[in-house]
């Protein structure tokens, strides 16, 4: 990567050298596995002026967490409830008297699902040996809000008859790195996040999301979906979905049959090669939409397919584009490395006419700050007409 240099007249302070970025693509919307309020504080071990200071910042606010849930746990579980629940603590786990909701049975090389105790919320169970995810084991936990069943060995076989659905009041279900060879059924009713990631799942049943209209984020990337299985009938049902992340799957087209609530869309690492002119006109709120790693070529998509008012962050790496397509004014982030594009006509992307630019640029200028060209076969320097059009642009990587 090269850094670029401002033409003469522009002024330096608007410019950020591509050194100070990370190597690869910087992502928007990272979504970590999330962890509420029980979950273990650790600090880092680290020297120097700085780092004490960030340790002791860490400090206190794990401090304040800690104070604070302790006050909400104290205000919302009465005495006798807390000592039944400390007492029927799972010899295998560890339950927090601080954080009596919480139960901690995660790294225990556990083959089966302990019998939990009634005033369960949170539920850890990852990184263990479980085989079968027993009704039995969690008929008294029906408060429970909360399971991490990660990197397990769970299959479909392996989950019991209405297991998912006795959780009624379940809202995070984690079943990441299992064995599962189809989304799961039924599922509990008040589902709010799904996570399947890095399973085996090649089957999505027909009607399996169906009356989930709480659920917001479905994640199913690292599986080996085809376009048969992601139909407009397997996704019925998800309503108010605003995530969704097919990624490193063996998807050849777009997925149908999204609800217009989508606001992130994440395909990565499919075999897809056209978008439907039309694709995007039912998705009138996406936001976040990467297609990296797939097999796009400018003969796939229209020019300005990607025109659409909502979209902040348009990723298109790693494929076979040898034209910048058309930048609506609402994107802030490209990514276009490793295409085969050679040059940038800033005059043909630019959302905005020459002659009407200054007018519009104080109220509805290109909003353009951080643009991703290394990998092609371009030579700097950049047009000064790209730089005219995007006057908020403050990283250019080449």
């Amino acid at each position: 990567m090269e850094q670029l240099k401002p033409e003469r007249g522009w002024d330096r302070a608007a410019w950020t050298g591509s050194r100070s970025l990370k190597k690869g693509r910087p992502v928007l919307a990272q979504h970590p596995e999330p962890a509420p309020p029980p979950a273990r504080a650790q600090l880092n071990s680290q020297s120097g002026g700085n780092r004490l200071s960030f340790n002791m910042e860490m400090f206190l606010t794990t401090l304040a967490v800690l104070l604070l849930a302790v006050s909400v746990s104290s205000q919302e579980m009465p005495y006798e409830h807390m000592l039944s629940q400390l007492q029927a603590c799972p010899k295998e786990c560890r339950c927090p008297p601080n954080f009596p909701n919480a139960v901690y049975c995660d790294n225990r090389s556990l083959k089966h699902i302990p019998t939990i105790p009634p005033f369960t919320w949170y539920l850890y169970l990852q990184n263990n040996l479980i085989e079968v995810l027993s009704a039995d084991a969690l008929r008294n936990a029906t408060q429970l809000k909360w399971i991490n069943l990660n990197r397990n060995k769970i299959s479909n076989e392996g989950v019991e008859d209405n297991a998912l659905k006795a959780m009624t009041s379940l809202v995070h279900l984690y079943m990441d790195d299992n064995l599962l060879t189809s989304v799961p059924s039924p599922l509990p009713p008040k589902l709010e996040q799904l996570r399947l990631s890095r399973n085996k799942i090649s089957k999505i049943p027909a009607g399996v999301f169906s009356g989930l209209n709480r659920l917001t984020l479905l994640d199913l990337q690292g599986n080996k979906l085809q376009d048969d299985a992601v139909t407009e009938v397997s996704l019925k049902g998800l309503s108010n979905l605003v995530q969704i992340n097919l990624a490193k799957n063996q998807l050849n087209t777009m997925p149908p049959g999204l609800p217009p609530t989508t606001t992130q869309l994440y395909l990565d690492g499919n075999n897809i090669e056209k978008i439907p002119d039309e694709y995007f006109k039912g998705l009138p709120k996406i936001a976040f939409l990467r297609l990296n790693r797939n097999k796009l070529a400018n003969g796939g998509f229209r020019r300005n397919v990607f025109n659409i008012s909502s979209m902040l962050d348009l990723q298109l790496s790693y494929n076979q584009i040898s034209e910048v397509p058309f930048i609506p004014s609402s994107l802030e982030h490209l990514h276009l490395d490793h295409n085969k594009i050679k040059s940038v006509n800033g005059s043909e992307v630019c959302p905005v006419s020459s002659a009407m630019l200054n007018a519009y640029f104080e109220e509805r200028g290109p909003r353009l700050r951080y643009l991703r060209l290394d990998g092609n076969e371009i030579k700097p320097p950049i047009s000064r007409d790209l730089m005219v059009c995007f006057r908020l642009l403050r990283a250019v990587v080449i």
